[in-house]
């Protein structure tokens, strides 16, 4: 089974860490991703850019309605996330207590990926 790890992060407090600190539970994660996709547990992922740059798409009464940010007012906001491939989900739950991003504050939600139509 495929699940995607969504990241969040309060921007303010991590703008707020000194760079290095940044740097440093960046690049951990960065090992620790890449250490494990030899293995083909981690399939793949990306750090995005700040929730202010985000545009959210609804439908309104027929018509397409676009608004500049995220789509939910929280103090926490998308920051990336990774894709995973394991025999069960307490194998990701094992893999995200251990990630290095943890430390630094952020969160982690996993979801299950679904193949094929809604059923």
């Amino acid at each position: 089974m495929r699940y995607m790890l969504l990241i969040y992060k309060d921007e303010e407090l991590w703008d707020g860490m000194p760079v290095q600190e940044r740097v440093a539970a960046y690049q951990a994660a960065v090992e620790l991703s890449e250490g494990l996709r030899v293995s083909g547990f981690y399939q793949g992922g990306d750090p995005l850019h700040p929730a202010s740059t985000a545009t959210t798409v609804r439908m309104r009464n027929g018509r397409t309605v676009t608004t500049d940010g995220p789509f939910a007012e929280t103090k926490e906001q998308l920051g990336g996330y990774s894709i995973v491939e394991a025999e069960n989900l307490d194998e990701v739950l094992a893999f995200a207590a251990r990630h290095p991003l943890l430390r630094a504050g952020l969160s982690i939600e996993v979801r299950p990926i679904r193949v094929g139509p809604p059923q």
